[in-house]
């Protein structure tokens, strides 16, 4: 029988009282509180959290804290990767970001999903879908990014726009929910 951890990186319905998972998530926060506490200055410090926390890091990124996440180890982001302040992760499944992406503040990525059906919702079992974000991505301020939604390489993501669907390539998408409101060269 699957653990409860198993299902969950499966996208299953899983528990997340589990106390693997509670153990986990409390990793995650002792490691961002860590690095959101840290000063301007320790950049050697806030580098060495995020590769301990992220499951994979390119050789060159940058963070501004504070971040948020569920566990940390389902990020992965390639080289020269920028969030800026307030960005929020919910990795209960894979978070895959490639190369030259830029995140702006306030971003929201979710992974977590719950049962439509109120009454099997009430009883508190969750899942999760990947997302996935291309090479030279650019996400605008206070962007949110639904579960298991693809995002295409160099597609700009205009400031507040709620992702729903896939993106493809070389596109902009704007609004709530999201749509292509110019193709790009």
């Amino acid at each position: 029988m699957p653990s409860e951890k198993e299902k969950m990186l499966a996208g299953e319905l899983y528990d997340a009282s589990d106390p693997e998972l509670v153990m986990e998530r409390k990793r995650a926060r002792r490691l961002t509180r860590r690095f959101n506490a840290s000063d301007e200055t320790e950049s050697l410090r806030r580098e060495e959290l995020i590769r301990e926390l992220f499951g994979e890091v390119g050789e060159e990124f940058e963070i501004e804290p504070p971040f948020r996440c569920d566990y940390g180890y389902n990020i992965s982001v390639g080289e020269d990767f920028f969030a800026n302040f307030d960005c929020v992760f919910l990795d209960v499944c894979p978070i895959t970001i490639g190369d030259n992406a830029q995140i702006g503040p306030g971003v929201h990525i979710y992974t977590a999903t719950h049962p439509l059906d109120a009454a099997e919702r009430i009883k508190g079992p969750e899942s999760g879908e990947p997302v996935t974000i291309g090479d030279n991505a650019w996400l605008g301020g206070r962007a949110v990014i639904n579960p298991g939604v693809t995002i295409g390489d160099d597609v700009v993501v205009a400031s507040g726009a709620v992702v729903t669907d896939d993106v493809p390539d070389s596109v902009v998408v704007g609004g709530n929910p999201a749509r292509i409101v110019k193709e790009l060269d």
